[in-house]
This record gives structure tokens, sequence and C-alpha cells, in this order.
């Protein structure tokens, strides 16, 4: 499985949509007993000492990108989720007037090639294939003119959900941020046009969700700019932007790739829990 892992994520940078000069991509992995963050060029990572939003510097260190284990590339102090923002995902209901926000719990967060571990009771979780926004500085009332200069970069993330919860539960507490439920990964993509990425989810190598960042209902300033009038965002908080079309229920034995162009494959496999 890790030999397959690799294999796809180098697939996905083989052509990216944008030069490669333009987009920076970086990792964090597992290297000894530390956790690191790394500069990803092709197939080989360069070692980064600091941190990763206070201008690292490179200590020297390269590692092929066969030999690590990646992780979730940021770890977050905050994960908040945008609901209903494609129209091919309402169904026969009207777009809001504002962005529909919930939190998933840090928690939630996992790496590529870490398993969805669906709760034993739990009988109708579905993947969500999104966009993923990693805010780079601490926003607060910040305009939308301004709201990208606060975005480190985008990753792809899948927000899995248990419908029956999200209908019947007061709150989505355990239908949207129940443990494993929030894989991203596998890079943070610096420098891409986040408002023109092509999303998609696939079930089994079957396409299951395909659309365009473009066809967002609130776009990515949009989003970071309202956020931050409630909530103060800090570097490595996490905001989903929300998901397209329709989803289907996943079966343990199920594997969910989420591409985001320029980004990669964020690959897991779903198994059930005892």
């Amino acid at each position: 499985m890790r030999t397959l892992a690799v294999a796809v994520l180098l697939c996905a940078f083989a052509a990216p949509a944008v030069s490669a000069q333009a987009v920076t991509r970086y990792v964090r992995f597992q290297s000894g007993d530390r956790i690191v963050w790394g500069l990803l060029e092709e197939q080989t990572v360069r070692e980064l000492a600091g941190n990763l939003f206070e201008s690292p510097v490179p200590t020297g260190a390269t590692h092929p990108l066969s030999a690590i284990r990646l992780l979730a590339p940021v770890d977050p102090g905050k994960v908040i989720a945008v609901g209903l923002n494609y129209r091919s995902h309402l169904g026969e209901r009207q777009p809001a007037a504002y962005p529909g926000l919930f939190a998933k719990y840090p928690t939630s967060i996992v790496g590529p090639d870490a398993d969805i571990v669906l709760p034993p009771e739990a009988g109708n979780v579905h993947y969500e294939g999104e966009m993923v926004v990693v805010i780079g500085r601490r926003a607060k009332n910040v305009t939308e003119a301004a709201a990208l200069d606060f975005v480190f970069g985008v990753t792809a993330g899948n927000d899995v959900s248990e419908r029956d919860w999200q209908r019947d539960d007061l709150q989505w507490f355990r239908a949207k941020a129940a443990d494993t439920f929030g894989p991203i990964g596998p890079v943070i993509a610096r420098g891409l046009d986040y408002d023109d990425l092509l999303v998609q989810t696939r079930v089994n190598g079957e396409t299951r969700q395909s659309e365009r960042t473009k066809d967002l209902i609130f776009d990515v300033a949009h989003i970071v700019s309202y956020v931050s009038r409630y909530v103060t965002l800090i570097p490595g908080d996490l905001i989903f932007t929300g998901t397209p079309q329709t989803t289907r229920a996943l079966q343990p034995g199920d594997v969910v790739e989420v591409e985001v162009e320029g980004v990669g494959v964020l690959r897991n496999r779903v198994v059930r829990g005892r």
C-alpha cells in the first residue's frame, strides 16, 4: 500500500496545471522520532527548520519521497467548514445569503493513507471531497479585498459525514467531527488560483464528484473574511470550503481518493472500528 500511495502522489504531480515555478508545495512527515516540515521538489523532500508559517529555513537534509511517511500537512488549532457551498450540492434548496459554518475537531484530522474509521454504530457515512484553505497569518475582521493575504495555501480534504447523525442530532458533534472524519493532504500548495481548481473524488477508482472551485457560491476571499468577523483565525487553522454534487455511503474496504488540481491525491481506506 505504501508503494502505491507514493506512486499516486508522484503521478498527481507529473503534469500540474500550472507552472512548477509558480507553485510551492510543503509536506509534514515523520523522520525517526521527529515530526518536521519539508519542501517537496519532484521526488525529493528538503527538510525545513522552524515554523512553516514564520520563514522556515532549509536544514540541508533531503529525503526521497518514497522513504518518508507523510502526515497531515498541518496540525490545526481550529477546523471550520462551510456547508452547502456548491449549487450542485443544494438539491431543491436555495443558496443561503451567507456561508453556513460548522466546526470539526482537530482530533478528526488525519493524513494521507490513514484509515477512515467508521464507529461501530455508524451506518450511513459519506465522503465529501473538498478544497481546504490553510490560514497563514492571524486574521481578525479582515476585508474581502485583503483576505487572500492571510491564506497560506490549500490542501485536499474529505469532510467525512454520517448522514443519519447529521439529520437527527442536536449538533453535528459526531456526524462531522468524529475521530478520522477529516483526512487532509498530501501537501499544502501555494501559488495556485484557488478560485479555479478541479476537485474530484473517486471511490475504488470510480469518479463520484468532479467540479471546479470557480463554482463555489462563496469564494475563498469571502469565506475567510466572513469567518474572521466572528472567530480569530491563526496560522495553521483550516477551512473546508464545501463539497460539490451528490455523495453516497461508504463501506469498509472502500478506498477514497480526493484530488485537488495542483495539490495531489489524498488517499484513505475505510475500515470498521470496534
